[in-house]
């Protein structure tokens, strides 16, 4: 007799149902998040049937967390159901929308006993692609906080330093680079940014690591520094470049979270034996590579076929067809950071490939826009790469693209 198992997880404890293939109620329990009800959830598992050849199927509404980590371990079809899908089958079990731990579990099991097939177990990604993905995902975290806490200094320094953000433009990563910075650490108020001299300027642009065309830079700077603007009076100045100060940490420490994510990232990825194949794609890099790895990961049987793996990614649009109505639009239900990681890959492979800037330029003409032409070249490039990862081979420019690009469509800008 088939058992399925459903998990109502919490912070601190678990709701444990198991049913049998008739929807009885076979077991039921409430563990608590540490060893001794990992064991106690074992135990119950075994005492009704689970073994090494046989293991039970376990249903939770997360893939993450120690006792998924754990469940994993032992080898058994773990199916990660969305919340949102859970909802949508309680309806089906009550219409008075009550709501209880033991009745979530409950829903559970019985999705795993009649729709199994509609749902797919967590991939049995290796231990070193799921240590790129731990990494992947928190640099890009790392970026996001980054852009928010520069944001926020941003929308401050707007409000009595504007000559700032003027003189900072030109450098080559704005707010968040390291002069810019630094030198705002050395003069957070107009006052004394207008007492900045060139050589105390010199050395601004040293210790942020400057090293080439220091003179030009700071006589920029020192005439930037002391163009007119509207200023705040002088005890409000002074107010708001402490405030500065504090924003210009979390900056700063923003930063240095994605440079040194960034860092460990890319060292894990290149140790990973899919780097090769999927940095010989054009516009991909080591950290893009990485991103892309840690949201696909390595396991074979993971995605059907091609299709399966653009539609995870957004890449493939979504057909809606009632009657005589039938509109194509783009997937709205999908991997963000995959996606996200797609987009970048697609607009750097347009300097890179001929083959890819033909196909873009063609999508274009047919009166694609800029995020619609890429997200078609993104479905193409990743079916690319399932062939590639599939078959172990690299690249191959005149295989991926085997029409030859019209000499004008190569070199449009």
């Amino acid at each position: 007799m088939r058992i399925f198992c459903g998990i109502d997880w919490a912070s601190d404890h678990h709701d444990i149902v198991l049913v049998d293939a008739d929807g009885t109620l076979v077991a039921r329990a409430r563990i608590t998040d540490d060893v001794a009800g990992l064991q106690q959830l074992l135990g119950l598992l075994a005492e009704h049937g689970d073994t090494a050849e046989t293991r039970m199927p376990v249903a939770i509404e997360t893939c993450r967390g120690l006792l998924v980590a754990c469940l994993r371990a032992t080898g058994r079809p773990i199916y990660a159901i969305n919340p949102l899908a859970a909802s949508r089958y309680r309806e089906r079990h009550t219409v008075a929308r009550k709501k209880s731990d033991h009745f979530d579990a409950m829903i559970l099991a019985n999705i795993l006993r009649t729709d199994a097939a509609a749902h797919r177990t967590i991939p049995m990604d290796s231990e070193l692609a799921q240590a790129v993905a731990v990494l992947a995902r928190a640099q890009q975290d790392a970026v996001w906080d980054r852009t928010q806490a520069g944001n926020k200094l941003r929308s401050h320094l707007r409000e009595y330093f504007p000559g700032y953000l003027t003189a900072v433009q030109p450098v080559l990563g704005g707010l968040c680079s390291s002069v810019a910075r630094v030198l705002l650490a050395a003069a957070p108020t107009p006052a004394q940014a207008t007492r900045l001299t060139r050589a105390q300027l010199r050395a601004v642009l040293k210790r942020a690591g400057r090293q080439r065309g220091i003179d030009a830079e700071a006589t920029r700077l020192h005439a930037a520094l002391r163009s007119p603007q509207m200023r705040q009076l002088p005890l409000v100045e002074d107010a708001m470049g402490r405030q500065t100060i504090t924003l210009l940490r979390k900056l700063d420490a923003a930063c240095t979270s994605a440079d040194e994510l960034a860092e460990a990232a890319v060292e894990t990825f290149e140790g990973h034996p899919d780097s090769e194949i999927i940095t010989s794609f054009p516009g991909i890099g080591s950290l893009t590579g990485a991103r892309i790895l840690a949201e696909m990961g390595d396991d074979p049987s993971r995605f059907a076929d091609a299709r399966a793996l653009k539609s995870y990614a957004g890449a493939a649009p979504v057909t809606r067809a009632s009657g005589k109505s039938t509109s194509v639009k783009a997937r709205r239900i999908k991997n963000q950071r995959l996606a996200a990681a797609g987009y970048i890959w697609a607009f750097a492979s347009l300097t890179a490939s001929p083959g890819a800037r033909a196909h873009y330029d063609r999508r274009r003409t047919h009166g694609d826009r800029h995020i619609s032409a890429l997200r078609n070249l993104f479905n193409r490039m990743i079916g690319c790469l399932r062939h590639c990862l599939g078959n172990r081979v690299r690249y191959d420019e005149t295989i991926a693209f085997p029409t030859q690009p019209e000499p004008g469509l190569t070199t449009a800008a």
